[in-house]
């Protein structure tokens, strides 16, 4: 708990104070765009193993953050460079803006001096990104992550003014993930948003060839898929990645992302980053984690666990791969279907 001195000023004499031990913006609540250049552009720019990072919760459905921040100072132990905090594999989607705004200013508290923390507060309504984004960079938090608005999908000017109404508050990161929001977001939107000071990349998820038109522009790139990151990191031009597999293997993706081209241990990786993905992500990452002990087997619903066959395949990609290079200390087993607790209040 911060604790702040009773009196900023000891007078001195009639009229006159010392000079204040801290001065009010070290502590004092800011306005996002206050504190936007606490982390500069370039600095996320430079980024190249960021964890989309899980969220583990208790057994009545809250944040386990004792879980939580073993997970962060795994990732920092292993070489992550930043989080995205409340992303889709953290389930941002299932919590309220409360408990999502709050999860990012425990982040920054607790670890932002070590690892980069990019808060999830992208939304289909610009008017919550935008109050959402506020609130995150009011917090800390030293980029944002901004996804294009799904279901309600909009036209090209319509992202574009989307975009814009959040770009000026700090260093942001838009998401294209076509699979999920049923709409592209396509190259003339981000090499019209490029002008952007505070526009520091794209996660891109469309493959090789999206990733090289922007790269060839000077376009900062972070590889959204994980079976696809070495080749876009090594053969593409991309940065890096937005790694769930990185959750797992921490060391390992690192290893990927900054010693050169490794076809080997890629090979190696590409069954864990496809069993991870066989149902929609988080569900594997879930799993996982619950198999290797260090999260509680706890789902928010609608996630539920994959079916035993898949959890008896994880133990053996565990084995093949090698317990070492995984996170947790516990050995992987297979959890009976009883194991698992599916929440849907909380």
């Amino acid at each position: 708990m911060c604790t702040f001195p009773s009196i900023i000023g000891t007078r001195v004499s009639k009229g006159k104070f010392a000079v204040a031990a801290v001065t009010l913006d070290d502590y004092l609540p800011m306005r996002s765009t206050e504190v936007k250049n606490r982390t500069s552009t370039d600095g996320i720019k430079s980024l190249r193993l960021i964890t989309a990072v899980k969220t583990p919760y208790l057994p009545d459905g809250r944040f386990d953050l004792e879980a939580y921040d073993s997970l962060i100072n795994t990732q920092i132990n292993g070489g992550a460079e930043g989080v995205i905090v409340g992303g889709t594999t953290g389930e941002g989607h299932l919590m309220s803006w409360d408990e999502h705004i709050m999860l990012i200013g425990h982040t920054v508290n607790c670890f932002g001096a070590n690892i980069k923390v990019i808060g999830n507060t992208g939304s289909n309504s610009t008017r919550e990104a935008v109050h959402a984004t506020e609130q995150g960079f009011a917090v800390g938090m030293h980029a944002a992550l901004h996804v294009n608005p799904y279901y309600g999908k909009t036209s090209t000017e319509g992202l574009i003014s989307h975009f814009k109404e959040v770009l000026p508050m700090g260093p942001t990161i838009i998401y294209n993930v076509p699979s999920r929001t049923s709409q592209d977001i396509p190259p003339p939107v981000i090499e019209a948003l490029s002008c952007y000071s505070n526009m520091a990349g794209v996660k891109e998820c469309v493959g090789h060839e999206r990733v090289k038109c922007y790269t060839d522009k000077g376009i900062t790139i972070w590889s959204g898929n994980d079976d696809e990151c070495h080749d876009s990191r090594w053969k593409y031009g991309a940065t890096g990645v937005i790694s769930v597999a990185s959750n797992l293997v921490p060391g390992l993706m690192h290893s990927l992302m900054f010693e050169g081209e490794n076809a080997a241990l890629n090979e190696k990786l590409l069954p864990l980053m496809k069993w991870l993905f066989c149902e929609p992500n988080p569900i594997g990452l879930n799993t996982a984690l619950a198999q290797l002990g260090v999260v509680r087997p706890v789902f928010r619903l609608p996630y539920t666990p994959l079916p035993l066959e898949k959890r008896v395949e994880f133990v053996r990609i565990v084995e093949a791969i090698g317990r070492e290079n995984f996170v947790g200390q516990k050995e992987a087993q297979v959890l009976d279907d009883d194991d698992f607790v599916l929440i849907s209040r909380y």
